[in-house]
């Protein structure tokens, strides 16, 4: 075979340049959104052939392989069952050579790496120009920070300002200034910007005042506020005295409360003990001197002895003094023979002897038979004739 013409050769050329010219383009490699917000990935091809276009979006994060989330096949374009599927599609018209693609509402787990194939059935190209990549990174603000004290804020004591934040993509910064109406910025070593503490040393009672705590990222800031009240030595003895005087006093009422109840309780406890104690050594009470007088009954009845006795001790047929036994009455008179003479003559040359009282029974005297509750019994006297008087 004959070697070719050199026109053969520079015609051979040109075509296989014309023919080379599908390549995919992208207007950035890198696209930021904050989270919540939409995003754009742009991307366009170019052609020759008028033939509609085969078209592939992957997406491609670090821990997962890679998944097809939109696609453009034959005129018609598909949604993969992603948890992109209700957020993202095509910007334009695929024929539009435009095949940009929106993600509504971005998320934190969006970020990643996406990659758009285009291929055309009658259009060749060189390897690795019919594919783009473009890295979207979803930017998180940051959460409300807590501000927090630690240390006992005295004077000439040490504190430290702290700030964290919960939340944040990138991870925030943080700063801490003084509010008004002394307004005061700090810097490193007092203020760790990373950290978010702010050391402050040897206090004043200048130094108190509100301090505010700023974090803030790409995707924006948040704050929070801290008041920094510093006392003197005196004003936390004197609140450290207020607490234990008052422990103190809580502790005395409570001590003397107790001690009263006690006291009443043992008090009660007493009564009812002496109120059912049988006193088996009680002395009975004394009569009094005008109650002694032995009743009437009593001195009838001791009469009626004394004259049943007089008479037991005469013999039978003996003369009486007289025909009226000598009496006493109720009331302690004298009913007899008149007492001439003093005493009476002498019975039967025998001297005459007063009679002697009976002695009652059990040798008691009439009042205590009284107090025992004995009854009197009236006892009839015998005349002469043995008649009963």
């Amino acid at each position: 075979m004959g070697a070719l013409p050199p026109g053969a050769l520079a015609l051979a050329a040109l075509l296989g340049v014309c023919s080379a010219v599908l390549e995919v383009h992208v207007g950035t490699g890198s696209v930021f959104s904050v989270e919540g917000q939409g995003v754009v990935l742009p991307a366009w091809y170019t052609s020759r052939s008028q033939k509609k276009p085969y078209v592939t979006w992957l997406l491609d994060k670090a821990d997962a392989d890679p998944f097809q989330i939109l696609t453009y096949l034959d005129g018609v374009v598909k949604v993969e069952e992603t948890e992109l599927k209700p957020r993202v599609g095509f910007l334009y018209p695929v024929l539009t050579h435009n095949i940009s693609v929106f993600i509504n509402a971005t998320r934190e787990r969006d970020s990643g790496q996406y990659m758009c194939t285009v291929n055309v059935v009658d259009d060749a190209t060189s390897t690795g120009k019919n594919v783009a990549i473009i890295n979207l990174t979803v930017l998180v603000p940051p959460a409300p920070p807590a501000c927090q004290l630690r240390g006992s804020p005295a004077v000439g004591a040490n504190v430290t300002l702290s700030c964290a934040s919960e939340k944040g993509k990138p991870s925030p910064t943080y700063q801490w200034q003084r509010m008004a109406p002394t307004l005061q910025v700090f810097f490193p070593p007092a203020q760790d910007r990373a950290r978010g503490t702010l050391k402050l040393t040897n206090l004043s009672l200048d130094m108190s005042g509100l301090y505010k705590c700023v974090a803030e990222n790409q995707a924006g800031s948040a704050e929070c506020r801290i008041i920094l009240e510093v006392h003197s030595t005196s004003e936390g003895a004197i609140i450290a005295g207020a607490v234990l005087g008052s422990l103190g006093a809580l502790a005395t009422v409570a001590f003397f409360a107790r001690r009263l109840v006690g006291y009443r309780r043992k008090k009660r406890d007493g009564q009812e003990e002496a109120a059912n104690e049988i006193k088996e050594d009680a002395v009975a009470p004394k009569t009094p001197s005008w109650t002694r007088t032995p009743p009437a009954d009593a001195i009838s009845k001791t009469s009626t002895l004394s004259s049943i006795a007089g008479a037991r001790d005469r013999p039978y047929g003996a003369s009486p003094l007289s025909d009226t036994a000598s009496v006493l009455t109720a009331a302690g008179s004298y009913r007899g023979p008149p007492r001439a003479g003093g005493c009476p003559p002498p019975t039967n040359g025998a001297p005459w002897h007063p009679p002697q009282p009976p002695a009652t029974p059990g040798g008691l005297p009439p009042s205590s038979l009284a107090r025992a509750g004995a009854i009197p019994v009236m006892v009839p006297a015998q005349s002469r004739a043995g008649s009963l008087v």
